[in-house]
């Protein structure tokens, strides 16, 4: 199954696509605590997932992942702020956050990592841009 998530904004160019920080922070979509849900996700703008999500997830947008929020997947998103539990690789065009209980088990990809006290990452970190060719294509982690 596929879950696509389209916006108001898809139709526009990529350059005029977000025209503030505020609508592309804009949460979309929100997974609720008691959500399981397994496929392929694709979106534009934001998503929360709170509950629990199995696939893949591929976004040009913010990945929000909640304290109760388990994802077992690989993921490709252009920014992710994680609070719950991933089990997966992760690649970010731009930014990783982990927040204190997350918890990340796989490699991570990104221009910027930030850690906080009290988080728990299990993986390895590579710190650079990503480079264009290998955008979508994610190893799977066992």
């Amino acid at each position: 199954m596929v879950l696509a998530i389209k916006t108001r904004y898809g139709s526009h160019s990529k350059k005029s696509r977000f025209n503030t920080m505020k609508e592309r922070d804009k949460v979309i979509t929100f997974l609720g605590k008691d959500t399981e849900f397994e496929g392929k996700l694709t979106f534009h703008g934001a998503v929360r997932i709170d509950g629990h999500f199995k696939g893949e997830i591929s976004s040009y947008g913010n990945l929000i992942v909640g304290e109760g929020g388990i994802i077992e997947a690989n993921i490709y998103v252009s920014n992710i702020n994680i609070s719950g539990e991933i089990h997966g690789s992760i690649i970010a065009d731009h930014r990783i956050e982990i927040h204190p209980p997350g918890k990340v088990f796989g490699d991570i990809q990104a221009p910027t990592v930030v850690t906080h006290e009290g988080m728990t990452f299990d993986g390895n970190c590579l710190m650079n841009q990503v480079k264009k060719v290998d955008k979508r294509k994610l190893v799977a982690v066992n």
